[in-house]
């Protein structure tokens, strides 16, 4: 594992390619919940997402001969989004599966990003088949979304960001999908906070790491009904044990929570969310008893939204 010297020269070495992004606050939104809460807007990060983080931090871990290849991943967005990106950035070919049912708006950026899109059925195996075959074809290294170290340290830079701007901080909230980003971001508490926890929130139709961190093992999930489509993807064998030795609960919301949280931040904050990050609001306002007079971090973790089919 990681220690704090090396996450601290990780977190320098992607500077560079990264935004160090913005913390903003609001009277009325902690007045509805009931608490002080400190948003991370990594919507406002490049490309839109927290991801840019782990795809840079990757990358940079890669050999110059590795590098020169190309790297290869699969992803509904962001992750592909941010893949793209930090390749184009240090001038390396990424080749990027998507299934098919990704929005619109997130294929469309990873071809402004110089990604080369493979189209594949909608479900995690034709996903790992279509990657496979890229990677056999041309050599590239395969960079998972949230189940791979270098990603996993790379999304905890922004907590450590939060951190190091509010050092205060009684807790941090991340929404849960493929599980890179609280790993991530418990490292970073573990690191640089003292007397915080990190919590996460997930849907009720997606709760796979809720029933993991209660089984204590890797769970998985029979539907992916959400609109939370940035985390329908589940647990991954280098993300849970840090998960399960780091992370103090994860709050489940329903659909229609989500929906109401994402619309207060859209018309009280005047931010594009989408709607994977309205879960960690709507997680505090759901628990309100939990968070009351706290302080609280909340990353938001991404702004890509496809404007044409809003749930409001």
């Amino acid at each position: 594992m990681i220690s704090k010297e090396e996450f601290t020269k990780l977190h320098s070495e992607i500077s560079p390619y990264i935004h160090h992004t913005p913390v903003l606050t609001s009277n009325l939104l902690n007045k509805i919940a009931e608490t002080e809460i400190y948003f991370k807007c990594e919507n406002f990060q490049k490309m839109g997402a927290f991801k840019m983080r782990g795809a840079t931090a990757a990358i940079l871990a890669l050999s110059d001969k590795e590098r020169s290849k190309g790297v290869v991943t699969h992803s509904s967005g962001n992750f592909a989004q941010a893949v793209s990106l930090s390749a184009k950035s240090l001038g390396i070919p990424a080749y990027i599966v998507m299934p098919s049912s990704a929005p619109q708006v997130k294929k469309e950026a990873v071809k402004t990003y110089g990604g080369q899109i493979t189209e594949c059925e909608p479900n995690l195996q034709a996903r790992e088949a279509a990657a496979k075959k890229i990677q056999k074809q041309t050599g590239a290294t395969f960079l998972h979304p949230s189940n791979d170290l270098n990603v996993i340290y790379g999304q905890g830079t922004a907590a450590k960001e939060l951190l190091e701007d509010f050092p205060e901080l009684d807790m941090i909230i991340t929404p849960v999908g493929g599980g890179g980003l609280i790993a991530g971001t418990a490292l970073a508490v573990d690191f640089y906070a003292e007397n915080c926890k990190t919590i996460g929130a997930e849907p009720f139709e997606v709760d796979d790491a809720y029933r993991s961190l209660k089984s204590g093992k890797i769970e998985f999930n029979e539907t992916t009904n959400t609109i939370a489509d940035g985390l329908k993807t589940n647990l991954g064998d280098k993300n849970f044990p840090i998960i399960r030795d780091k992370v103090s609960e994860i709050i489940r919301v329903e659909e229609d929570e989500i929906i109401a949280a994402m619309k207060l931040i859209w018309e009280r904050m005047k931010i594009v969310v989408e709607p994977s990050s309205a879960v960690a609001f709507a997680a505090i306002l759901r628990e309100k008893e939990k968070f009351r007079g706290k302080k609280v971090g909340l990353i938001i973790s991404g702004g890509n939204v496809d404007l044409s089919n809003l749930p409001f």
